[in-house]
């Protein structure tokens, strides 16, 4: 418990620091790669999100998904790259090569699926090379270009909300 706060603070010191310093670039690229971060502790139903995501036109080799979880147990399977609070260093260094990968990989959208603000999620949000960022409007906004007002488990409410306007903003 002591180390998690402690590792939290460390955290959040670091992105209040790069914060202000964050710009978001704006692009006119259509959408055709999708990185999803997902926050397990909340919503357990990727497999439902990502079929909402299909059913609007993306394919699902073209979806990546990183998920969070605050609390691991030594046996338990996932079926995707997922990671927690130990797997981020105290200076702000991932661990594992999964999360590393994740915000390098240049995604035309990153959705971030946390409606909660949890410092590590945040912190990926943050370092992640997306061209353009989606998420809830709980979240600090200055991390995304596009937000919707939503709770994490109305999820055909968000995907269907995020594409109308992404159709508008012809992004899709």
């Amino acid at each position: 418990m002591f180390l998690k706060t402690i590792k939290d603070f460390f955290l959040k010191k670091i992105i209040k620091k790069r914060l202000p310093n964050y710009k978001l670039t704006v692009t006119t690229e259509k959408i055709q790669t999708i990185g999803l971060l997902l926050d397990e502790s909340y919503f357990s139903a990727q497999d439902n999100l990502i079929k909402e995501l299909v059913a609007q036109g993306i394919p699902e080799k073209n979806i990546s998904i990183l998920i969070y979880k605050d609390k691991i147990k030594k046996k338990e399977v996932f079926d995707y790259p997922f990671f927690s609070r130990k797997d981020i260093t105290l200076g702000g260094e991932p661990v594992k090569k999964e999360i590393l990968d994740f915000c390098e990989n240049p995604f035309d959208m990153l959705i971030g699926y946390y409606d909660v603000e949890k410092a590590p999620l945040v912190w990926v949000t943050l370092q992640s090379k997306a061209k353009f960022k989606a998420g809830f409007a709980t979240i600090d906004k200055r991390l995304h270009h596009f937000m919707i007002a939503t709770v994490a488990e109305k999820y055909q409410e968000f995907v269907s909300e995020l594409f109308r306007y992404l159709k508008i903003l012809n992004k899709i």
